[in-house]
C-alpha cells in the first residue's frame, strides 16, 4: 500500500510540473515599455557641433564656440541632435515667430523637415530675421521632437552676439542659438510649437 501511494504521488508531481512547464511559455511580458535602451542615441561632440554651426550659421568657429561651450556647461550632457534653419519673428507687446530648418541626428540617413511657430506676450517691441541652430536634448527619435514648447525669451543671453535661450516639454531640451538682423527688445513668455508642416497659426 505504501509503494502505491508512493507512485500516485510521483505520477501527480510530474503532471504538475508539465502543466507548468506547458503554461510557461504563454505567460505575459513583465518588460515595461519603454524600456532603457529605447532612451538611446548617438550624441555630437562640442566640436562636431562647433563645426556644423560655423557652417550653417556662416560665422567663425570661434564666435559660436562660447556659446556651445556655454550650453554644454548648463546642460552637463551631449545633445543627440541639432536643427539648422532660419525665421522670423516680430512683437508689439504680442509677437509672433516662424521658423524652417532641418532636423540632424547620426543615425538618420537623412535630415528631416520640421517647421515651428511661436506666440508670445510680454514687454517686447521690435523684429529681426535671424538664421538658427538649435542644439536638441532627450530626443531619441526624429518624430518626437513635434510638440508644443513652453519657453521664457527674457532669459535669453548673450555670447559673442549671439542670442541663446531654452525651451523643454517632456524631457526634451531645445537650446537655439540665433544671429541675424533687427532688433528685438525685451522680456517675453510664450511657446513654440515644432510641425511637420507650416502652420500659419503661431499656436
Amino acid at each position: 500500500m505504501h509503494r502505491r501511494h508512493l507512485i500516485q504521488s510521483g505520477l501527480a508531481l510530474g503532471a504538475t510540473s508539465g502543466l507548468a512547464a506547458c503554461a510557461t511559455p504563454n505567460a505575459a511580458p513583465t518588460t515595461n515599455y519603454p524600456i532603457e535602451r529605447d532612451r538611446q542615441a548617438p550624441a555630437y561632440t562640442s566640436e562636431e557641433l562647433i563645426a556644423a554651426g560655423s557652417r550653417e550659421l556662416g560665422i567663425a568657429a570661434e564666435a559660436i564656440g562660447g556659446a556651445i561651450e556655454r550650453i554644454f556647461a548648463d546642460q552637463g550632457d551631449s545633445p543627440t541632435a541639432y536643427i539648422a534653419g532660419e525665421e522670423g519673428s516680430g512683437a508689439v507687446g504680442v509677437g509672433a515667430r516662424y521658423g524652417r530648418g532641418a532636423l540632424h541626428m547620426k543615425d538618420l540617413s537623412a535630415s528631416q523637415e520640421v517647421f515651428w511657430q511661436g506666440i508670445s506676450i510680454g514687454w517686447d517691441v521690435g523684429g529681426n530675421a535671424s538664421r538658427v541652430f538649435t542644439l536638441v536634448y532627450g530626443l531619441y527619435y526624429p518624430d518626437m521632437i513635434y510638440r508644443r514648447y513652453p519657453g521664457v525669451e527674457g532669459s535669453a543671453y548673450l555670447i559673442g552676439g549671439l542670442g541663446v535661450n531654452y525651451q523643454q516639454a517632456d524631457g526634451i531640451i531645445l537650446a537655439p542659438i540665433r544671429t541675424g538682423v533687427g532688433l528685438r527688445l525685451g522680456a517675453n513668455v510664450g511657446t513654440m510649437a515644432y510641425s511637420r508642416q507650416r502652420n500659419l497659426l503661431p499656436f
